[in-house]
């Protein structure tokens, strides 16, 4: 029986080599995965701590506003006939809103993580019209205009660095903290307006000027019937973002400028309404002051091309084992395949302190060349050796090409994947797969080189 036994197997020897092989890739897979979630864990170390100097420097900013609101006493009877009394709001909008603002960015740095902070100088001015109270569906006697506020909405409140005053029809109120009604706004500043005190049917003017720092965008919400941004900052790598995009804007080394034009036509709610009808945050618009391209995220992207990188190395190799008789162990294979899988550990830990382009050219070199040097020592072929490394550094200027091209990236993993089919198709098209094994166990046995 052990005779037949062996005959079958030398008879098989290819196909089991094929079979131990692809389970080798598989195998490999495991510690390609632990990668994914190594470069997630710096990853969310990476968000706190951007999250930690944020909460002590200015969270993201949203600045919405500003939201003239009379509040307005309202009559009911409850259960037991006794008619009681509950104090509810109207909100008004600017016919014109103008917002100029000036940014400037600065680099903070927690341990090996870099974030982007800013102080910015905004100017706010424009109009409310004037208000015919005879049209507010609400008796007169029942308006406490002397009560009136102004509220400016601004998302972390420890952003602002100096006393905010509000220019009212040439009449100067400081900003008290807090919003006196949430029906809008959930944080911001008010001051109270006392509109008893106004030319009827004059239009009232508003201006105020806004020290604030924040960190990681800008964003604005267009409360006017006509709103108008303009935006300008230093910083060379922003991203417009939000609901709507500038009407101009030119990104330069030496800075950006952008500008928005919003009518109360684009947005999804009205110039004045009462209580909590509307919720107009979804409106939001801005620049966010992007780092350059995350080295995560491309680290992430590489690794997702791990089964071509282990597949088509050994597949390298099980092609030279066919077609000049030489003899690969597995556990070689298992070498070879955790060397090219420490390239993303190397790519990971070298760009956290440089740049990814710099990181990804020298991981690849550490590994094509660990590679090559050992396809040396064991095939003792210069050759040999030479045809692994050329094509690692073919795979890896082709995998850095696929995530450089974000956009194009579906396209090109498409070709890239079909040239290598074509190319295996055509370098095996004459073996003879049913006769390999017959003709290997008719040869002169080679034996397994060892591992030097």
């Amino acid at each position: 029986m052990k005779p037949t036994e062996d005959s079958f197997l030398e008879r098989n020897a290819i196909i089991v080599k094929a079979a131990i092989i692809f389970f080798l890739v598989l195998l490999l897979l495991i510690p390609s995965t632990m990668i994914q979630g190594l470069i997630e864990e710096r990853e969310i170390r990476k968000d706190d701590a951007i999250r930690e100097i944020s909460s002590k420097w200015g969270e993201r900013q949203t600045i919405t506003g500003p939201v003239l609101t009379i509040p307005y006493l309202e009559f009911y009877k409850d259960t037991s006939k006794t008619v009681r009394q509950v104090t509810r709001y109207m909100h008004f909008l600017p016919d014109e809103l103008q917002v100029n603002g000036q940014l400037f960015p600065e680099k903070r740095y927690r341990g090996i993580y870099e974030v982007v902070v800013y102080n910015s100088e905004v100017a706010l001015k424009g109009n409310f019209p004037a208000i015919d109270f005879s049209n507010l569906g609400v008796p007169q006697e029942n308006l406490r205009l002397k009560d009136a506020f102004i509220s400016v909405g601004i998302t972390d409140l420890r952003g602002i660095k100096e006393q905010v005053t509000l220019n009212w029809n040439d009449q100067k109120h400081s900003f008290n903290p807090g919003i006196a009604s949430s029906d809008v706004l959930e944080t911001g500043i008010n001051s109270p307006v006392d509109l008893t005190r106004t030319t009827e049917n004059a239009p009232y003017t508003f201006s105020l000027s806004l020290d604030l720092k924040g960190s990681d965008f800008l964003y604005f919400v267009p409360v006017g019937k006509e709103t108008k941004v303009q935006i300008a900052s230093q910083w060379q790598n922003p991203s417009f973002d939000g609901a709507f995009l500038p009407d101009q804007r030119q990104v330069s080394e030496a800075g950006f400028t952008a500008n928005w034009k919003v009518l109360h036509l684009n947005r999804n709610f009205p110039q004045q309404w009462k209580g909590g009808s509307y919720t107009i945050d979804d409106a939001a618009f801005g620049v966010n002051l992007l780092l350059p391209i995350d080295s995560y995220q491309k680290s992430m992207r590489s690794v997702k091309y791990a089964i071509l990188f282990i597949g088509l190395t050994f597949l390298i190799f099980f092609f030279i084992e066919l077609l000049h008789k030489r003899s690969v162990h597995p556990f070689q294979y298992v070498l070879i395949g955790l060397a090219l899988c420490v390239f993303y550990t190397l790519l990971v830990s070298i760009s956290e302190y440089t740049n990814f382009n710099i990181a990804y050219l020298i991981a690849s070199v550490m590994t094509i060349g660990l590679v090559t040097i050992y396809t040396f020592s064991v095939f003792s072929s210069r050759k040999l050796a030479a045809l692994v490394g050329g094509t690692l550094v073919i795979l890896y200027a082709y995998i850095f090409t696929i995530i450089q091209l974000q956009d194009f990236a579906l396209l090109m993993g498409s070709i890239g994947l079909f040239v290598i089919l074509a190319l295996v198709m055509y370098y095996s098209r004459k073996v003879d797969w049913y006769n390999i094994g017959r003709k290997v166990m008719d040869e002169p046995s080679t034996s397994t080189v060892a591992v030097e």
